[in-house]
């Protein structure tokens, strides 16, 4: 039992770990997803923007933690 609930919050870490990161990824879809169905952007430029933001999001989220990680300059 021990383990199971190691193991859940494991996988539960990785999800809400960075709150930035899901909050941000979270708008993303919120708005795309809005502008689709109000018929502002058709489905596949829609598609390539989640790509290419969550991109964006992934990539600002790890600067930022090797940022925090690297040891402050003299």
């Amino acid at each position: 039992m021990k383990y199971l609930k190691i193991a859940f919050g494991e996988i539960v870490g990785m999800f809400i770990d960075d709150g930035a990161l899901a909050l941000a990824a979270f708008l993303l879809i919120l708005a795309l997803s809005a502008a689709v169905k109000l018929g502002l952007l058709d489905p596949l430029p829609a598609a390539f923007l989640l790509l290419a933001g969550c991109v964006a999001i992934v990539a600002e989220s790890l600067i930022r933690s090797a940022r925090n990680r690297l040891p402050p300059k003299r």
